[in-house]
């Protein structure tokens, strides 16, 4: 079969791209910083890694993910900070208020980056050009976060496309993808340059004699889907480069937990217990801000002398209350090797379905554990979270930083309210 034609609609999805967010907000906020590698982390230790860094930082080798002292091998002056919340707090509302004066069709991907669908908006913003409407953006974000404050937008006819422009030319970039200089920019990338193509997938892409983005893009769908992928994964792919959008459905939820690297390092109850409380009730105040249920639980600890250890369990009802979660948490917990210091823990559960709590049991004591769940979260949503706690994880709370999610937004409005 021979590949799909490019699709030729008028771009109508735009991607937007604070760059190195959480850093540049830091150098915004302290201007001695601006043009010095720095980043930030959620807890300053020798144990910490970086979790932002700034374009500086970056152009010295220093990566996500880096340890601070390999982080100050590279650069002996690299300057770490905390994260600051309320900041990131700020930028969250302010870039989400900007993009949803264009389109009532916006989607935060994460607390930094969004999308705009512009379709049947042409009247709503006066005919103009999507790029003239970036640029008008990149002020509007300048002006509302400041001057050091730079955005990378994307245009394109599907979601795809638009965040491959978005990060076509960091920083501070503005480009428009299309049926007409699509394959002039195939031609400039690396495979591993597309968003969703990874080692693993370059190999199989690569196993069926394609090597270049081009060779891809010219691929057929039967090829693609027999071949590389084995599924109709191949046939979204053969869409997707060409403009065709299949990405616009909701992610199905798999998963929700916390972990924490601890502040000591201890083998001693007293210290690591009240602090896995802590995760375990912010873990089930996850579950009920997203409206599911868990039956499965995964525990893992890494001890300090770098060696990993986890269990899980499968149970045959589901639960969400604080005390349900932290009972089955803490009967697997209490099973990882107790006289080894603990560096790092974490909780997962999963097995996830839609909450039926709203619905009134015939079993008195399954209502009252609702009602009093319901009350305890109302109280703590109106007074902050953990007005009303746990006194052991309101320990553990004291001690436990809380994180900067990544990824979705959902947990991040958790926060802010």
């Amino acid at each position: 079969m021979l590949p799909r034609k490019l699709r030729q609609d008028k771009p109508r999805i735009m991607h937007i791209d604070l760059n190195s967010a959480f850093a540049t907000a830091e150098q915004q906020a302290r201007p001695s910083l601006r043009g010095k590698p720095m980043g930030v982390t959620n807890r300053i230790s020798k144990h910490c890694c970086v979790i932002a860094a700034s374009y500086e930082a970056k152009a010295l080798g220093i990566k996500v993910g880096m340890r601070l002292d390999e982080a100050r091998l590279l650069a002996p002056n690299f300057v770490i900070l905390e994260t600051d919340p309320p900041k990131y707090h700020y930028i969250y509302q302010a870039l989400a208020e900007i993009m949803k004066s264009y389109s009532p069709n916006v989607e935060m991907k994460s607390i930094d980056e969004g999308i705009i669908d512009f379709t049947g908006t042409d009247e709503h913003n006066n005919n103009r050009k999507l790029a003239d409407i970036g640029l008008e953006i990149k002020q509007r974000i300048q002006q509302k976060m400041g001057c050091w404050m730079r955005v990378n937008i994307g245009i394109a006819p599907n979601r795809f496309l638009a965040k491959q422009a978005a990060s076509w030319h960091k920083p501070d970039g503005l480009d428009v993808l299309d049926y007409k200089n699509l394959r002039d920019y195939y031609s400039q990338i690396d495979l591993l340059d597309i968003s969703g193509i990874a080692s693993h997938y370059q190999a199989r892409l690569q196993a069926a004699g394609i090597f270049t983005p081009l060779q891809f893009l010219d691929a057929s769908d039967d090829v693609l889907r027999r071949q590389v992928f084995k599924s109709v994964v191949g046939e979204d792919w053969h869409q997707r480069l060409r403009g065709y959008e299949v990405d616009n459905q909701p992610t199905k939820l798999g998963s929700v937990g916390r972990q924490f690297v601890l502040d000591v390092r201890s083998h001693d109850p007293e210290v690591v217990v009240p602090r896995f409380h802590y995760l375990c009730e912010t873990t089930a105040q996850k579950l009920r801000y997203r409206g599911v249920d868990a039956r499965g639980v995964l525990v893992w600890v890494q001890l300090q002398s770098g060696e990993s250890w986890y269990t899980r369990k499968m149970y045959k009802t589901s639960f969400y209350t604080n005390s349900d979660l932290y009972q089955r948490a803490l009967y697997l917990f209490n099973q990882r090797p107790q006289h080894s210091p603990v560096a790092v823990m974490g909780i997962t559960c999963y097995q996830l379905a839609h909450s039926s709590r709203n619905q009134i049991s015939l079993l008195d004591t399954v209502n009252k554990a609702a009602w009093l769940t319901q009350a305890i979260d109302e109280i703590n949503n109106r007074y902050g979270m953990f007005t009303l706690a746990s006194a052991e994880a309101f320990t553990g709370h004291g001690h436990v930083k809380q994180k900067i999610p990544f990824g979705g937004t959902e947990y991040f409005r958790l926060l802010l309210a």
